[in-house]
């Protein structure tokens, strides 16, 4: 990942006010405000505040997912049957580059996208390029064997900082993940509390 991407990506741990990836650099492990010479004064946040906070969260969490998109993904989340807000983070977490992010085939989420979209994956042995393609239950996603090689992949593999939840299925060897299930928020290893029921309260205002 670029210097720029990077510094951007701890820009936004400040102001959503968390080490969101927890990543051990964070500048908000040392300094605990919003960007800017003096950070931003967090005052007591009403409702909404809490509802705009948890949605801007939850979308940085995925790599800045675009609003339209968001919205998107709530309104097939309401159609579901079910909790909204666990249909919400299922569907998130079934997006290709997610699933990469948790094999730990790349460091950060930012990456996968990049990773995705340059056609260096491949899922049930066809390349996909869309990061937000919708894995399902049993799809099998690889590293194409040109791509192993490279650096990104190499410092994932070899430093792995996250631990590979229970419903994605990794051979480290192969660079091979298997996606088992959808998981519920419980299941998910979020480093920071995510609250998707005031993401649904949000869009449903």
């Amino acid at each position: 990942m670029s210097g720029k991407r990077l510094q951007s990506k701890y820009k936004i741990d400040r102001r959503i006010g968390a080490n969101l990836w927890g990543r051990a650099k964070s500048p908000y492990n040392m300094r605990q405000s919003g960007p800017g010479m003096h950070g931003a004064r967090r005052g007591k946040l009403s409702d909404y505040g809490l509802q705009l906070m948890a949605k801007q969260k939850l979308k940085a969490y995925y790599g800045n997912v675009g609003e339209k998109q968001f919205r998107r993904y709530f309104k097939e989340a309401d159609r579901l049957r079910g909790d909204t807000g666990q249909n919400l983070v299922g569907l998130l977490e079934r997006r290709l580059d997610a699933v990469i992010y948790r094999a730990n085939f790349v460091p950060t989420v930012f990456g996968a996208r990049q990773f995705v979209n340059h056609k260096h994956v491949t899922v049930n042995g066809k390349v996909v390029n869309i990061p937000s393609y919708q894995v399902k239950e049993g799809d099998v996603i690889e590293v194409k064997e040109s791509s192993r090689t490279m650096p990104m992949v190499l410092q994932a593999s070899q430093k792995p900082e996250r631990e590979i939840p229970e419903y994605v299925d990794v051979d480290v060897k192969k660079f091979k993940a298997t996606f088992l299930r959808t998981p519920l928020l419980e299941d998910i290893p979020y480093p920071v509390q995510m609250e998707p029921n005031l993401v649904v309260e949000f869009y449903s205002r």
